[in-house]
């Protein structure tokens, strides 16, 4: 998992390198199926549950699951890229909300919070710990920053499946579910909106997008539980190909 976990952190590098003002979302994925690919993975996403494209692209008020396409990327946009990678039968996932250009100083703050979400839902991946302390640790930054946790979507257990058990919601009591033990691999992922939890799935069937218009950010990493502390599997490496 580690393995793939190195071709996920590499793959989102390389969008941050080209994710610019006048790149097409459609653009991207390409870049991204053709590095997974050199490095002996495939996509976790291209072709499940008939899912066209091996990344997911969600820009602005889209919250996940946007389908790559002719959406071309302006100044100020936010996009959340979501990848998964298949290698030697195991999976790693990992997303990043990426600030196009100049965005706007709540866009910002937005961003930052969720980054803060994610650290504090890792930060409980420890030995001991229950499950929903993951959750309620992600919702309490989360809504200590003024924003919202869409509640109808969930982090997931991963590894030889992209979503194994268990569900991972964003929000909840501590102290409850099963018992955190070694070995257990978490994909874990706050999805968190500058307005209401509230989303509406598109006519794609994909796409899942915010009932407000607000803006959405989107931060995930795939984690072990180890005796020692939490591992992120999908942490950046200083530079793609070292």
């Amino acid at each position: 998992m580690a393995r793939a976990g190195v071709v996920v952190a590499d793959v989102l590098a390389l969008i941050g390198e080209r994710a610019r003002p006048g790149v097409t979302t459609e653009e991207l994925d390409a870049i991204a199926e053709e590095f997974i690919r050199s490095q002996g993975g495939t996509s976790s996403f291209k072709g499940y549950l008939g899912y066209p494209a091996a990344i997911c692209t969600s820009p602005n008020d889209m919250v996940v699951h946007g389908i790559p396409g002719l959406y071309t990327l302006e100044d100020g946009n936010l996009l959340s890229v979501d990848v998964g990678v298949t290698l030697d039968g195991f999976v790693a996932d990992s997303a990043y909300t990426f600030a196009i250009g100049e965005v706007s100083l709540d866009a910002e703050r937005l961003l930052e919070a969720c980054r803060a979400a994610l650290a504090a839902g890792i930060d409980q991946c420890r030995v001991g710990n229950r499950l929903s302390d993951i959750s309620h640790a992600i919702q309490a930054v989360t809504e200590e920053n003024g924003f919202s946790v869409v509640r109808s979507l969930v982090g997931h257990g991963v590894g030889r499946s992209m979503h194994e058990e268990p569900q991972i919601p964003n929000f909840g009591e501590p102290g409850r579910g099963p018992m955190l033990s070694p070995g257990m691999t978490f994909a874990i992922e706050p999805m968190i909106n500058a307005g209401a939890p509230d989303v509406v799935v598109h006519d794609d069937e994909w796409s899942i997008s915010t009932a407000d218009g607000s803006l959405s950010a989107h931060f995930e990493h795939t984690v072990a539980v180890t005796e020692e502390g939490p591992m992120i599997l999908t942490a950046a490496r200083t530079a793609v190909g070292t």
